[in-house]
């Protein structure tokens, strides 16, 4: 072999010596942890079926992270047409086939591969739960018919019942508190948070037929119906929390209505303050008492079968006639009571109002922070507001919608300071929103998570990460050097 042939091999070993020892050093640096696999995803659904319609949530998650937080998305909403499922107390097949199309809806956004992993729950809210005190064999073969629909469907159905108010109540407020990520947060450190407690959110819910406050109050809660008890990321919670029946917005204008009709002779027009001037029309006297919330309140003969109502636009005299379905004396002596006898503590922290709460106040445009003078203010203004005007500016809105804001405002105002008693200080703590994270805030996601035990009763540890890049970085060099010793030997006695 010819001293240049040596000189240019050995040039060319010490070459790759050199790239090896510099490959072997950043190797040395480079932390290494799990390999990144895109994960895969996974679809849940839940049908939120209240008392005047019937919602269909889609969520979905990364496959590998369904204990962590923050990470649950809504991907679709679907409204069902038509009523709420207790409307087909006399037509059960009919609630089954309302679903459908929300069905078919799902089963086109959900791959046709996630379908048959995709858990699904029918939950049913305050307008069942009044139908199934009227009539619990109706009540049995409506959730029979929308689960007989249900099953036919390539998905994971988990059932269909009847939830109760406390229920409500308690998954809307994990719900506000997970999407808000206040129970955990993975921190950039990699490690995993606990926030501080002035970061939990209390939890206002307004339905067609019931209402629900939940929140941790700051003294002890002396009556333990009203409490639930949570253990989430190995932090456990107590929170208040009540639902009163009868008290959503639709149960109370039927209440608003009794108590406007009362010892009055319907032979003659009533006035109708929480109705707009101009407004008239013909009811049934039969249609006031056919809840059980008003039935008790129904005269033994009827006068005449039917009355006309008049609007006359007042918010005050609005005001006055909605105090009168809540029973303030029963709380007589008792500071720590809402109305109709039942214990609630002092409201504490901060608030978000959702559902009928907030599409109330978002058509007023008072969701924006607006002081309570503002806000009454701005009710007054609207209930004063000519019914043939009310038309002409919002043509696009539902006439029993655009009727009843003048009333629903006023019945939140009433069930905030006179009911659950904010005042004009604490009135600042309530947001009053639709959403939070791109996800709609309600009781559904909440009860997807605790039914799919996707909140950890324990905190998830922190994630290890193997140092193992040395080993690798000191096999490899000694590896290469090794080949280029053999090779630097093979062409010397060549």
């Amino acid at each position: 072999m010819g001293v240049d042939a040596k000189q240019t091999g050995i040039l060319v070993l010490l070459v790759a010596l050199g790239v090896s020892v510099i490959i072997a050093l950043v190797l040395s640096l480079v932390r290494s942890g799990e390999v990144p696999v895109p994960p895969g995803t996974k679809y849940g659904m839940v049908f939120d079926a209240g008392s005047s319609h019937t919602s269909l949530f889609i969520y979905q998650w990364p496959t590998d992270k369904e204990n962590d937080t923050g990470i649950v998305s809504q991907t679709h909403v679907c409204d069902v047409d038509g009523p709420g499922i207790s409307s087909y107390a006399k037509d059960p097949p009919g609630a089954g086939k309302s679903l459908v199309h929300c069905l078919d809806e799902a089963m086109s956004i959900i791959p046709a591969d996630k379908q048959k992993a995709a858990p699904a729950y029918l939950g049913a809210t305050a307008g069942m739960r009044l139908l199934d005190l009227q009539d619990k064999a109706a009540s049995d073969q409506v959730l029979a018919e929308v689960s007989k629909t249900i099953s036919r469907y390539p998905i994971d159905f988990r059932g269909a019942r009847i939830i109760t108010g406390q229920e409500e109540g308690s998954y809307g407020w994990i719900t506000i508190n997970y999407l808000s990520e206040s129970f955990m947060k993975y921190s950039f450190s990699g490690q995993w948070i606990r926030p501080f407690a002035y970061k939990i959110f209390g939890a206002l819910d307004l339905g067609g037929a019931s209402t629900q406050i939940s929140f941790i109050p700051t003294v002890k809660i002396e009556d333990t119906k009203e409490e639930a008890e949570f253990k989430l990321y190995g932090v456990p919670y107590t929170i208040y929390t009540h639902s009163f029946l009868c008290y959503g917005q639709n149960q109370a204008l039927k209440r608003m209505m009794v108590e406007a009709t009362k010892g009055k002779d319907l032979a003659d027009p009533v006035n109708i303050p929480c109705y707009p001037k101009g407004y008239e029309e013909t009811l049934e006297v039969q249609s006031l008492y056919d809840s059980p919330c008003t039935e008790k309140f129904a005269p033994s003969t009827p006068s005449t079968p039917t009355f006309s109502i008049k609007g006359t636009g007042n918010a005050t005299e609005c005001s006055q006639v909605l105090k009168t379905i809540y029973d303030f004396n029963s709380c007589t002596g008792n500071s720590f009571c809402s109305f109709d006898g039942v214990y609630q503590p002092p409201v504490a922290g901060n608030f978000f109002a959702f559902s009928a709460f907030f599409y109330t106040f978002d058509f007023l445009n008072l969701t924006s922070g607006q002081s309570l003078s503002t806000v009454k203010s701005a009710v007054e203004t609207y209930c004063a507001r000519d019914w043939s005007e009310l038309q002409s500016t919002f043509p696009k809105e539902r006439p029993d919608r655009l009727r009843d804001y003048c009333a629903n405002a006023n019945y939140i105002l009433s069930l905030l300071l006179e009911a659950y008693k904010f005042t004009e200080e604490s009135w600042t703590s309530i947001s009053f929103m639709k959403q939070a994270a791109n996800t709609d805030i309600g009781w559904t996601l909440g009860y997807m998570l605790n039914l799919t035990n996707m909140i950890p009763s324990e905190a998830p540890s922190t994630r290890r990460v193997q140092t193992y890049n040395v080993w690798v970085a000191t096999v490899f060099f000694i590896v290469f050097t090794l080949a280029l010793v053999l090779v630097k030997l093979f062409l010397y006695f060549r």
